[in-house]
């Protein structure tokens, strides 16, 4: 992947992160609802450049975690194994998004949100992303 297509790329990814962590196994397995997203009204102005930085860190843990899974995804052929593997790989996402310093699952979700729906914040993160990337 060259730099130069990282942004959209990166975004594209972001996007199906964050489809995954809203999808239904991982609302049954978070502790708290999931019927709003509670920063969703925050302006892109009050997302720092930490949190866009803590972000890139979770960000780059959950597209590890969404590449190692969906060939092991792709490849299997039962519903339900392919379900175990969905299911396991949404904890796995979640959990790294937990284990990223100064991220929260909710500021997670509304950074992505912030940046499909704001090009200054989409650019930020792709900004951060091209720097917090390693080669490839």
């Amino acid at each position: 992947m060259t730099i130069r297509h990282m942004p959209v790329a990166a975004l594209t990814a972001a996007a199906l992160s964050l489809i995954v962590i809203n999808s239904p196994a991982f609302a049954q397995s978070a502790a708290e609802p999931q019927t709003t997203q509670p920063m969703q009204g925050t302006p892109p102005a009050a997302i720092s450049d930490q949190k866009i930085e803590a972000f890139a860190v979770a960000y780059l843990q959950v597209d590890k975690v969404r590449r190692d899974y969906a060939a092991k995804i792709g490849a299997e052929k039962d519903a339900t194994n392919k379900q175990k593997l969905q299911n396991e790989a949404n904890q796995q996402m979640i959990n790294a998004v937990e284990k990223s310093p100064d991220m929260s699952l909710d500021e997670y979700k509304t950074i992505i949100t912030a940046a499909q729906t704001n090009p200054d914040v989409a650019k930020k993160v792709q900004d951060k992303l091209k720097v917090s990337a390693p080669a490839q």
